[in-house]
């Protein structure tokens, strides 16, 4: 069984598209698994305040109108923050695109939503490191049953953490708590999480073009308009966010 020194939340979202900077969360689920074992779920329709395109209904079955009359996310931020605080994350690919979108939509609805001292466990990342599949076929894996209702947020998020305890059980080297698991499997340093920066030795370096890999201090000291060509640009706000922070430093450093 999984052993928690906090609670560990798994998050689920289906969305509009897969762009961090312009689509927006239609549906989350959060199933919440306490210290003790027990668990407790969450799951809302959310108004995207955006149509929905076609592709995304055809995959998660969510149209516009099953959400006419849902609330917006800021209707709803400081309900869910409250429900995750003191939660460690998972989820599937979850460090990739659910906490990324989710810190967005927090940020835009100018909730200040703390990410220190958090846990950030991504089963996929089990998965890819033990037997590559998808989400299906890792519940087929590890659980040895089909997922039904793949696309639905609760469904996924529940099956997820199916196939973590199964996990633990068939791979006894994990341990059982989430720091065993990710001294395992690795633990992501995140600088933001659309991953336009990335960590090397301790410092932040660009991860995407024309200054891939060099400093972004050392970028912002010699390219100042860069940093004013990426506030402008189509980039997450959690990465505008990061950006300014190392500008500001890189600043008072060099006053």
């Amino acid at each position: 069984m999984l052993q928690l020194k906090k609670p560990l939340a798994f998050i689920d979202l289906e969305t509009t598209g897969i762009n961090l900077g312009t689509d927006r969360i239609v549906e989350i689920a959060i199933v919440k698994i306490l210290t003790d074992g027990t668990r407790s779920v969450k799951r809302k329709l959310i108004n995207p305040g955006m149509p929905i395109p076609k592709a995304s209904s055809d995959i998660h079955g969510i149209t516009d109108e099953m959400v006419k009359d849902a609330p917006l996310f800021k209707q709803v931020a400081q309900e869910l923050k409250q429900m995750l605080d003191g939660c460690d994350f998972a989820g599937y690919n979850s460090n990739r695109f659910d906490i990324p979108l989710l810190m967005e939509e927090f940020l835009r609805a100018q909730v200040d939503f703390d990410m220190k001292n958090r846990k950030l466990l991504d089963v996929q990342n089990i998965f890819h490191k033990m037997e590559p599949r998808t989400l299906g076929a890792a519940y087929k894996f590890y659980c040895s049953k089909t997922l039904d209702g793949a696309h639905s947020a609760e469904v996924d998020a529940s099956a997820t953490y199916e196939i973590l305890e199964a996990q633990i059980e068939k791979y006894p080297e994990l341990g059982a708590t989430i720091d065993s698991i990710l001294k395992v499997i690795g633990e992501d340093q995140v600088v933001d999480f659309a991953r336009r920066f990335v960590m090397e030795n301790g410092i932040e370096v660009f991860n995407f073009g024309k200054f891939k890999g060099r400093p972004v201090a050392d970028v912002l000291k010699s390219e100042p308009q860069y940093y004013d060509w990426m506030m402008k640009g189509d980039f997450p706000q959690h990465t505008k966010q990061k950006l300014t922070e190392i500008y500001t430093r890189t600043i008072l450093k060099k006053g």
